[in-house]
């Protein structure tokens, strides 16, 4: 997975700003390492790219459709017909909220950036992401060739029903139920192209919650993802895995 062309949505803090750091710790860091941010002069993230000619700070909103199409044309720029080889949609809200509670406003609200987010960024990226699966001469599926990562949550597993005496979040739930779905259905429509898609939980990181499957660090978490995303192959296409990479229930 060295090497290549990253994009990673969400940089303005938590998770996506640590997989920014753990990429360029890489023995062969990303030629183009695209941070999206909304807040793309937030000092976290400049000052981690200072004196990094291969990172770039990328201003997009990944709920509004001009600011998605700009990034497009920046990264369109960079790249020069190499393509997109990988694609985190790390972008997330959530709202504290109970079944009681819950609200239509929280519901809309995380659906718009959790899931309809992911959708649009995916589509727009389509295209370069298709041309790096077709400039890559290697057979198979793999996260240095082509691929859509989208980081979910335990908490969307319908089957799991996880830590909800901790936390109920119904809103956030919802929305990432349907972002493992979103998943599956790219993975269906994208792998005849070369695409690898996959949902992951990178673990309790921000805030720590004690449930049964953390709390870890965001050093663990990152390095985490990272060394799993290496050993995906065509087998794990449409698949719900953690940061250890086990296998996860829809």
């Amino acid at each position: 997975m060295e090497g290549g062309s990253v994009l990673v949505t969400g940089c303005d803090g938590g998770i996506g700003l640590g997989l920014v750091k753990r990429l360029l710790e890489q023995r062969r860091p990303p030629q183009h390492l695209f941070a999206a941010c909304r807040d793309p002069d937030g000092k976290a993230i400049n000052e981690m790219a200072l004196g990094c000619p291969n990172v770039v700070v990328l201003p997009l909103d990944t709920t509004d459709p001009n600011s998605i199409k700009a990034a497009v044309k920046v990264v369109e720029e960079h790249v020069q017909g190499a393509g997109l080889n990988l694609l985190i949609n790390n972008a997330s809200t959530t709202r504290q909220s109970t079944l009681e509670t819950e609200t239509v406003e929280n519901m809309m609200l995380t659906y718009t950036t959790n899931t309809i987010g992911p959708l649009q960024i995916s589509q727009a990226f389509l295209p370069l992401l298709k041309e790096a699966a077709q400039a890559n001469s290697r057979s198979g599926m793999s996260c240095s060739k082509a691929a859509i990562v989208n980081i979910s949550s335990i908490l969307g597993s319908i089957e799991a029903g996880e830590a909800w005496e901790q936390r109920q979040d119904v809103c956030y739930r919802c929305s990432k139920a349907a972002l493992n779905m979103l998943t599956k259905c790219l993975s269906l429509e994208y792998g005849s192209s070369g695409i690898l898609c996959v949902s992951m939980d990178p673990g309790s990181v921000m805030p720590p919650v004690a449930w049964e499957k953390g709390p870890v660090t965001m050093e663990e978490s990152t390095q985490g993802i990272l060394n799993v995303l290496a050993t995906l192959s065509a087998a794990s296409n449409g698949t719900f895995l953690d940061w250890k990479g086990q296998s996860l229930p829809w």
